[in-house]
């Protein structure tokens, strides 16, 4: 049985190479010969071909792609709980705040706790109560499928965007496997920066092979923009600031779309370098406490969004792409390198 799992999950990531790498949309022009070499030697997207300079900079400084989706598998068999988003609310619900799920649909069916809301008529009349609701894919990640429905002035948007009782209506029973959320209000430093998408962070634990306790390794703030709303996830082409992890203190802002820095946000002209997260030895507290509720988890990338009174998990992702890790340099020989070395992720 175990014969079959391992080939099942290399015919999974064989398909994965072609698909996501091979063929991957880029957003970067990069010549055709270079971004073969980049795909077929290592596993590189063409993007990062780009973002990581490797006309100038060692390209095996530098974990790839192909590396991340391997990372996937390291929290086996466990990995699933992080993977469907209904199902880690329901345990993160336990030690932390999470977005109150308020519906599901899967194969075409709506349920809710207590069959409180089934129907599409059941769900405008709790937007009309909540004024703004989040819908989102329940396994789907990279802010695909996202969006915020909103009622105001008896007026109904999806996202800022005038819409009609009946267009949403339409777009819920278009797709399934969604889950229906509450939006979360976020802190004033967040709003003062840019207040159209809900800014999270993105904080990074694991347990660290040399001690086998758990720590933080990495974070950085995301932070939409006019172009990425309603989200804020840097594949959409958000900002990304890396957070100091003894300070708190945000750094300039990179894409991973262009090589541009910004110290001031694009579209509000707020700082961005230089804020400082509130109560971050708070939060960097309360983060490990969770993670040490799930040991089994050897690797956890956090979405936290930072609220006026505390903080709210927005997702927990099993793995976390590498790109916004190594906008700072490359990890291949640093301590995620060393980290997925442990793991049998990479060999050298």
């Amino acid at each position: 049985m175990n014969f079959i799992k391992k080939i099942i999950k290399k015919l999974k990531l064989f398909v994965l190479f072609f698909v996501r790498i091979v063929f991957a949309k880029n957003h970067f022009k990069v010549p055709f010969y270079k971004k073969i070499s980049a795909n077929l030697f290592g596993g590189y997207l063409a993007d990062q071909y780009a973002l990581y300079d490797f006309d100038h900079n060692d390209r095996h400084e530098y974990l790839s792609e192909f590396d991340w989706y391997k990372s996937r598998y390291i929290n086996e068999p466990f990995d699933f709980m992080l993977n469907n988003k209904v199902v880690c609310n329901l345990v993160l619900g336990q030690y932390v705040r999470v977005a109150k799920t308020y519906a599901v649909k899967n194969k075409k069916k709506i349920t809710s706790e207590n069959d409180a809301v089934s129907s599409y008529e059941e769900i405008i009349a709790l937007l009309k109560k909540e004024k703004m609701l989040i819908v989102k894919p329940f396994s789907r990640g990279k802010g695909i499928g996202v969006y915020l429905l909103r009622y105001e002035d008896e007026r109904f948007y999806i996202g800022f965007d005038e819409s009609s009782e009946s267009e949403i209506i339409s777009l819920l029973k278009k797709r399934d496997n969604w889950m229906l959320c509450e939006y979360i209000r976020q802190h004033k430093y967040l709003n003062d920066i840019f207040d159209k998408t809900a800014n999270t962070i993105r904080l990074i634990t694991l347990r660290d092979p040399k001690t086998q306790k758990i720590k933080i390794f990495f974070a950085v703030q995301r932070i939409g923009t006019s172009k990425t709303v309603p989200v804020d996830n840097g594949s959409e082409g958000a900002l990304i600031s890396k957070i100091d992890l003894e300070t708190g203190e945000l750094s300039q802002a990179r894409t991973l779309h262009t090589h541009n820095v910004y110290e001031y946000h694009p579209d509000t002209n707020a700082p961005i370098k230089g804020v400082v997260v509130p109560q971050w030895s708070k939060i960097k507290e309360e983060i490990l406490c969770l993670a040490n509720k799930v040991p089994f988890m050897n690797f956890v990338a956090w979405d936290i969004l930072v609220t006026d009174d505390s903080i709210c998990i927005i997702e927990a992702n099993t793995s976390s792409g590498v790109n916004i890790i190594q906008l700072w340099g490359g990890q291949r020989n640093g301590e995620l390198g060393e980290f997925y070395r442990y793991h049998k992720v990479i060999k050298k």
